[in-house]
């Protein structure tokens, strides 16, 4: 009988493809948790081979956003995120060519 997968093994593996992270962070920010979106970068680190691969300075900012996501709960980002909703618009994730 073959070995299942776990769904967190699933999920890096999905990630690892550009247009399946962009729809996976583009549904989370349309969720608007703000401890969801800290985890779902994580993730998409995590199937790009981990915080370790890259660059210092997006490092910094990476862990600069996940400090204000778990102490504030929600960033300026997120207002916008309201603003353009009530004006029938949204952000869109794409992949960047």
């Amino acid at each position: 009988m073959p070995k299942s997968t776990s769904y967190h093994e699933k999920l890096i593996q999905d990630l690892k493809n550009p247009l399946e992270a962009a729809a996976y962070i583009e549904v989370v920010l349309e969720e608007g948790d703000p401890k969801m979106l800290s985890k779902a970068l994580k993730n998409v680190i995590e199937a790009h081979g981990g915080i370790d691969r890259l660059s210092a300075q997006v490092k910094e900012l990476y862990n600069k956003l996940d400090q204000m996501l778990s102490e504030k709960g929600e960033i300026e980002f997120y207002t916008l995120n309201y603003l353009l909703d009530a004006l029938g618009l949204h952000l869109a994730v794409i992949v960047k060519l």
